[in-house]
């Protein structure tokens, strides 16, 4: 990453801080690489929600309690529907959908996904987004 500010004084997105090595790291998630050892020592899945920090995990409706009754991975149901584009009501949904229909075949599926993402870049999927965040109010609309 480059300089925080800009040469005319100006805090910098990201997206300009980034080098070209890094954009193409981030873009085909190379990045995520060194995570495999967690995976390896048991720490990580290859699939379940992403690990979160901790300001993110408390400011979910418990604490992050239910998302974290099983390990996090290196890709899962968030990742797959919209990512880094999903804001964070979206992802929540998503990860609690995922751990109430956690399976092999969802797991096969979504390792699948990820490797069309890698390719294809993130897109949101609506159909998914909006069912699992009906699935997360209790009338079944979402709110």
């Amino acid at each position: 990453m480059k300089d925080p500010i800009g040469p005319d004084g100006r805090l910098l997105r990201e997206d300009e801080r980034q080098t070209p090595l890094g954009s193409f790291l981030r873009r085909f998630r190379l990045d995520e690489l060194p995570q495999l050892w967690n995976v390896l020592v048991g720490d990580m899945a290859l699939v379940g929600p992403r690990p979160l920090v901790e300001a993110d995990l408390a400011a979910l409706p418990d604490g992050g309690r239910e998302r974290a009754r099983i390990r996090p991975g290196l890709t899962g149901w968030a990742q797959v529907n919209g990512g880094q584009i999903l804001g964070p009501r979206e992802k929540y949904a998503l990860d609690l959908w995922y751990l109430r229909h956690a399976s092999f075949t969802l797991d096969l599926r979504i390792l699948w996904l990820t490797l069309v993402m890698v390719v294809r870049g993130e897109r949101v999927n609506e159909v998914e987004v909006r069912r699992a965040l009906a699935a997360l109010e209790p009338t079944g609309a979402p709110a």
